[in-house]
């Protein structure tokens, strides 16, 4: 099993998708950010369950689909780790300017 980690901007972004959503329902926030937390947490013993990021198949980042949310990941094998980068909406299309490239 490999150990799961979140970014800070991973974390960041989780935090924007409860807020958001917590607008309309506290509830339902709580049970979306739940979900996404618990399939992240298969990576530890599916670690290659992702797809590659479609946008950049020139990187090895690969992403697993939670409801509408992409959950943006890149294994290091040598640390025998996964880091959670950033969690985004699922109709948001990256790009080279896009923040999350950044921090690719």
């Amino acid at each position: 099993m490999v150990q799961v980690k979140w970014t800070k901007q991973a974390f960041y972004d989780l935090k924007e998708i409860h807020d958001f959503i917590a607008r309309d329902s506290v509830q339902y926030a709580k049970m979306q950010v739940e979900r996404i937390l618990d399939e992240s947490l298969k990576l530890s013993r599916f670690p290659l369950i992702g797809r590659h990021v479609p946008e950049f198949p020139d990187l090895s980042y690969r992403e697993i689909l939670v409801g509408n949310y992409r959950v943006i990941y890149k294994l290091k094998e040598k640390q025998n780790c996964i880091f959670i980068m950033s969690v985004v909406h699922g109709s948001q299309l990256l790009n080279k300017t896009n923040k999350l490239r950044h921090n690719l």
